[in-house]
This record gives C-alpha cells, structure tokens and sequence, in this order.
C-alpha cells in the first residue's frame, strides 16, 4: 500500500480546493414566469457556438459574490463588468407568480433568500439595458429564518428540493423589468468580507392594468444597498446557545400598495 506522506495529502488537498469549491456551490438552472419554463444561464453556455438564446444574464456559473461594492453584485456578472443583457424576454401578468429552480443547494450555505425588481425605462429595451449603478432596485420578496430554526435557502437544497416562487406585485404597472433573485450565504459571515452573494436576473414583461410603482424611498442601488455595515452581512451562525434574531439585508418589501 502507498502511504502519502502529510504534507504531499495537504498539497494535493490545495491544488483540489477551487474545484471542491466550484462543487459545492448552486445556480438557478430553471426560471418558470407564469406557466412558462426557461432555461437558466448553465455551466456550458459561455462554451456553446452559437450562443444559447436565454432570459437570464450571463453568470460566472457555481460562483460567488464578496465584494459588496463591485458592479457584480447586482446580476453576478462576470469579472466587474456587470450583467450581459439576455436575449430572451419573458411575460407575466402582474400578481401572477415567477419560480426559481435551484442545483441541488448545498444547506451548509445556510442563508436569506431575495427578490427585487428594477423598472426598464419606457424609452429603453430591457435586452439593451444595463441599471449601472442607478438607484432603480426594488424588493418584492424575502425570506430569512423560519420560527421553526431553519433557513429559508435550506428549502432549496435536500432534501426537499423546492423551487422558490415570488409573486409579482398585484398593482405593479406594467412595462419591460429584471428581476434580481438571491441567496446571501452566512456560512463564513463572521466578518466583512465572507458573505456569498449568488445572485440572478432575468428579463420580463409585465402586462395588466396595475398603475403601482415604488416610491424613492423604496429604492435602492447596487452595488449600494449592502455594505459592511449593513444588518444581516455579518452575522455568525456558530454561537453557542440560541442565535440571535436574524436582520435580513436591504428594504422592506414593496407590496405594491397593497
């Protein structure tokens, strides 16, 4: 038998450690809008000639946000460049409902999940429109830990394996969006950076005969609407006894005036 001597086992265990990483991280791989099913951005799509016609912006695919203050935090984007605008445009009917179907998501990446929504300007196309860093970011939904002790992203992973469906505000006016979906990852949030942000955006049209929309208070940015100091971003899940309650980051959700 080989015996590896200890410091060739620590060695080998480095060189594995981004792709055990890479592993053990999720994506959304499927966004059903109303009734009808998409493809999410997948791991082979950056590889695939033509390109794959998608409603969701390109991703980093398994890869994650920590730099709160970087462009990439608003659709994940790839390198600070921001989010790619998709080439499909997905329709809903307000008050009808958006899923988001999740990989297999590890529940050591115990965490929020969250929803905002950002209105495409009546003059611009959402498959041409990128939000920079304009205050134009509204939250529709969000979810941190139950009553029950557990996470709200521990419904993603095993092993119930739930899709996370959002409403569409009933009385939101219609017009082009992106819906911003997210899970902020707490496992090594103990201090600023270690917060893993995953997040997605997708291209919508919302139709019906809403006449709702936020005000400014109701809006923020990204990046902007997370920093450091914000409640919820650092956040130690290993204290002994009973953990303190947990302050989900960003806004109030915006019910649409209802």
């Amino acid at each position: 038998m080989i015996r590896l001597l200890p410091s060739l086992v620590a060695l080998t265990a480095l060189a594995l450690s981004p792709i055990l990483q890479v592993a053990a991280h999720g994506y959304v791989q499927e966004v059903t809008v109303g009734s009808t099913k998409y493809t999410g951005y997948l791991p082979d799509d950056a590889y695939e000639c033509p390109q794959p016609k998608r409603i969701m912006r390109k991703i980093p695919v398994n890869w994650l946000v920590e730099d709160l203050a970087s462009i990439d935090i608003q659709c994940h984007g790839r390198s600070g460049g921001g989010s790619a605008p998709a080439s499909l445009v997905g329709t809903i009917a307000s008050g009808d409902t958006v899923s988001f179907n999740w990989t297999q998501w590890p529940n050591g990446h115990t965490g929020p999940v969250l929803t905002y929504m950002a209105r495409v300007p009546d003059e611009e196309d959402v498959r041409d429109w990128a939000p920079e860093k304009e205050k134009v970011w509204f939250k529709i939904d969000h979810a941190g830990k139950y009553e029950d002790g557990t996470w709200a992203s521990e419904s993603l992973g095993l092993p119930k394996l739930k899709p996370w469906t959002v409403r569409i505000p009933p009385n939101l006016k219609a017009g082009q969006y992106l819906i911003r979906h997210e899970i902020l990852a707490l496992h090594v949030a103990t201090k600023y950076p270690g917060v893993q942000a995953y997040p997605s955006c997708i291209q919508v049209k919302v139709t019906g005969n809403g006449t709702a929309l936020p005000e400014d208070k109701d809006l923020v940015s990204f990046p902007g609407a997370y920093t450091a100091e914000t409640p919820g971003i650092v956040y130690n899940l290993y204290i002994i006894g009973e953990l303190p309650p947990y302050p989900i980051p960003g806004p109030e959700v915006w019910t649409g005036g209802n």
